[in-house]
This record gives C-alpha cells, structure tokens and sequence, in this order.
C-alpha cells in the first residue's frame, strides 16, 4: 500500500477517518494525502486576487480549510509520514474519484455521518459515489469509535465468485493488525440451503490460502444480507465489516453495488468494500 487518500469535510468522523488513515499508513509505511473538495460559487481558479475580493465568506472558507488541513499534515508528520494536503474547488465539476484516479491511491478512507437516509456529502462528493466507483479498496467511517488495529474483521461474501484479489487485501489487513477473520456467506430467502452446503463454498476458497489459521467460517439463512451482517455483529464482537462488490444487479449479485451502499449506510461500524 503505498498512497492513502483520506477525503475529509473536517466533520467529526471524518477526523475519525484520518486518524486511522495515519495508523494505516504507519503500518504500512505509506504516504499519506488529505483533500479537501469545497464548492465555491463560481470556478475559483479562474479569478484574480482582486475578483477573489468579491467573495469574502468564500475567502474565509478557504482560509478554515487550509489551516485545517495543515493540522492533518502536521498531525501525519509527527508520526513520521510523509503527507501531502490538497485543497480543490469545486463550481459543479469537482470529483474525489478523479483525484483519486490521476494520483493512483491505493486506498480511500473517509467518514460519513448518519445511519439513515442518504449517506452524507463530503462537501461536493457523495460518499456513496465512493463506495459505488472507487477502484481502490474503500474504508467508510461511521459512527462507532474505531477499534484500531482491528482485531476481529468480518469478511462477508457469497464465495462462489473468484474473490481471490479482494481476500488478498483484507488478509494484508489482517496479518497487519494480528486480527482473526470470520468469514461470513448470507442465503437469502431465495436460496435457503443447509448450512453444511452453505459452507463447501469457503471451505473451497480457503483451499488458496493454506497459510490463514486464524478464521472461523458462518453461515446464516436471513431475509436480506443488510439482516444477517446485523445479526452477526450483534453475536460476535466485530471492529471491520469488509464485502466484495460489484455492478450486477438482481438478487444473484449478492454484493452489488446496492447492497454495499446499504450496508455502508446503515452499519455504525466501519465498513471496507472492495470491487471485483
């Protein structure tokens, strides 16, 4: 891992964020980026210092953000990371997925306020854009303290697709932290089958990667994915809920991009979603 983009609206979880993209990146010994993308009421990068006059609300925005992304920075040196800032204003044409994109991070964690309805704005970008486009592996923070370095992590698929990259990166994470991984397959109401069966297919997968000892493997018949995550968080004690992803639809697609944002919208915990 060698770039963290950590987008921030400098909200409460959003620091939560940063904070664990600081220890990420120490024990990865990674560089670390904080932006900031603020809406401005017309293309700020065109104006002249004098035109720039003509907005002083939108001068004493940029002039918060700047010193709060300093405080990141700072924050990230101490620690002994190399960090950069980047402030980028946004008329309506503003995309974290492309800064993301041009300077090829290899993870993204940012925060998210609230549990129902729409997942926040990060002042210009939606975090659920995040979660449904981002290549890279994305952290959302939400409202529970963050337990770092993570010590049990869910990892929650229907192991019946080549998932071998996306477990690779939750395995990294998982050496990294000297955490236990459950891992976990959902049937729906739609294909309800023995729990024996339900488990051939990680048993399977589990065949690639002879060298993890520290797991357990589940399987719940639930009336949704959202449901069995649920019940298993409030059974097992959990710090990451970490799913697969991708663009199918229909109930076959069991980690589509849907499901990822809803699970992503409504968990308290920390959710990771990886696509495939």
């Amino acid at each position: 891992m060698r770039n963290i983009l950590v987008p921030t609206d400098f909200s409460e979880n959003c620091n939560k964020a940063a904070h664990l993209g600081i220890e990420m990146a120490k024990l990865y010994n990674s560089e670390i980026h904080f932006l900031h993308l603020m809406k401005t009421p017309v293309d700020w990068v065109k104006l002249d210092k004098e035109k720039e006059k003509r907005y002083p609300e939108t001068l004493k925005q940029i002039g918060k953000a700047k010193s709060a992304l300093r405080e990141l920075e700072k924050t990230a040196e101490r620690e002994g990371l190399k960090c950069r800032r980047f402030l980028q204003f946004d008329a309506g044409q503003g995309d974290i997925l492309d800064h993301s994109t041009h300077y090829h991070h290899d993870f993204i964690i940012t925060g998210s306020s609230g549990t129902k309805g729409v997942i926040r704005e990060i002042t210009g970008s939606n975090v659920e854009q995040i979660v449904r486009k981002a290549n890279a592996p994305v952290i959302v923070v939400k409202d529970e303290e963050v337990n770092f370095p993570f010590k049990n992590i869910v990892f929650v698929s229907n192991f019946e697709e080549d998932i071998t990259d996306a477990f690779k990166k939750v395995i990294s994470i998982t050496n990294k932290c000297d955490a236990r991984i459950h891992l976990l397959r959902i049937n729906t109401e739609t294909d309800f089958n023995s729990i024996e069966l339900g488990l051939d297919p990680i048993e399977n997968m589990l065949q690639n990667f002879p060298e993890l000892k520290n797991y357990s493997m589940a399987v719940y018949n639930e009336p949704s994915v959202e449901t069995g995550i649920n019940t298993f968080v409030e059974q097992q004690p959990t710090d990451l809920i970490a799913m697969v992803t991708h663009g199918k639809t229909g109930f076959l697609s069991l980690f589509s991009k849907s499901i990822a944002e809803g699970v992503t919208n409504h968990s308290t915990l920390p959710v990771m979603t990886i696509h495939i």
